[in-house]
């Protein structure tokens, strides 16, 4: 079996190596300790994600009909690697070319993909989700947000929690229940919802880990035309099944997190460190994590650049992205010790965002379960 990086990608990979190098040179506003959500982040990854797109680097592998570059999964799986080796710089911008535009481009009137996709692939808007609820978080079939038929439209009512960036966001991709209680996954309608529409209220929530990118979002009679409606209705569960599963690999945390791992190898060989064998054990069994995630994951890209279903593989490789950026935090703080509670230092950084990794995305617990079910063949009981 050949690993190597195809010509193409490889080459991809060097300019865009030498672009970031150079664009980032100086730093990027996360140095400066203003987190996720914050309007300094915001401005910049607006700023940053519009020179992409102007180069055809933020939806390379969409169909050049709506604003893409054609290229493969590959090619986009590259550009993601590069940019969480950075600490993200495009902010929320990697949910709408990961998976929301390829969802409208899936399932989307013509109407929806001309109006929607190429703001999208010009970096203009902001997307977020519209799916956890205080009752309804990790079962996301029991939720109550309802759409209700009026006339040629729909009247929406309910809540949503943990919603990333809607302080910011243009658009939700919003799940509503359409039919009862009773039909639960088989009663939920995607609705692609303008964010200033009357009724639509966003509040702030504070978060543990110091940045601000989490908020609820309270929908009081909002109403929305039948043409808001993605795909069929009552059929969203079937669309946020397949869009997860590009969710679950979206972000390569791995790729992060092995980079801090370099980070922190260097800080124990300066201060001596690398000397102790359990750290030096502690080192490799981090460096294995990071590179099985990364393994798995390309497993699931691999599927995709074939044109291959979604597989439940997406679940392994999420859950093996979350070992590995948590045996990096857990590392941070053995190795530096009481420094790594200095704010903004390098395991400060990594524990914080090791503290997230098992919530975004779908919790840690519940990918277990899924692979246990849909991998390993045990009974959901």
């Amino acid at each position: 079996m050949e690993f190597a990086w195809g010509k193409e990608d490889k080459a991809f990979r060097d300019v865009l190596v030498d672009y970031l190098d150079t664009e980032l040179a100086d730093g990027w506003h996360r140095a400066d300790g203003t987190g996720l959500g914050s309007a300094v982040y915001t401005d910049f990854s607006r700023s940053f994600v519009g020179k992409l797109a102007a180069k055809g680097w933020l939806t390379p592998h969409w169909p050049e009909q709506y604003g893409g570059g054609g290229q493969g999964a590959w090619q986009h799986f590259v550009l993601g690697e590069e940019m969480w080796k950075r600490g993200e710089p495009r902010g929320p911008q990697y949910m709408n070319v990961n998976w929301v535009g390829p969802a409208i481009i899936k399932y989307g009137t013509e109407e929806q993909k001309q109006t929607l996709l190429p703001p999208i692939a010009r970096g203009e808007v902001y997307w977020c989700q519209g799916f956890s609820e205080p009752e309804a978080g990790t079962d996301l079939a029991s939720l109550k947000t309802r759409a209700v038929r009026d006339g040629d439209g729909y009247v929406v009512n309910g809540q949503k929690i943990w919603t990333s960036y809607a302080n910011a966001a243009d658009y939700c991709f919003l799940l509503a229940r359409t039919g009862s209680t009773a039909d639960g996954r088989d009663g939920i309608s995607v609705f692609l919802l303008p964010m200033d529409t009357p009724g639509v209220e966003v509040r702030r929530i504070d978060c543990l880990v110091g940045d601000h990118s989490f908020n609820e979002v309270f929908l009081t009679d909002v109403r929305l035309p039948r043409s808001a409606l993605l795909g069929e209705e009552n059929n969203g569960w079937n669309i946020v099944r397949r869009t997860l599963a590009y969710e679950r690999v979206g972000a390569p945390r791995y790729a992060r997190a092995a980079l801090v791992l370099d980070g922190l190898a260097e800080w124990a060989r300066d201060h001596g460190r690398l000397d102790d064998p359990g750290i030096a054990e502690q080192f490799g069994e981090a460096r294995a994590l990071c590179e099985a995630a990364r393994v798995l994951v390309y497993r699931v890209i691999d599927e995709r650049a074939k044109q291959k279903e979604p597989s439940p593989r997406a679940y392994q490789a999420r859950a093996a992205m979350v070992q590995a950026e948590r045996a990096v935090g857990d590392l941070a703080l053995d190795v530096m010790g009481s420094e790594a509670l200095v704010e903004h230092s390098l395991g400060d950084t990594q524990f914080r965002n090791s503290l997230g990794a098992g919530i975004a995305a779908g919790s840690y617990e519940v990918q277990l379960n899924l692979i246990s079910r849909l991998i390993l063949g045990m009974p959901k009981e």
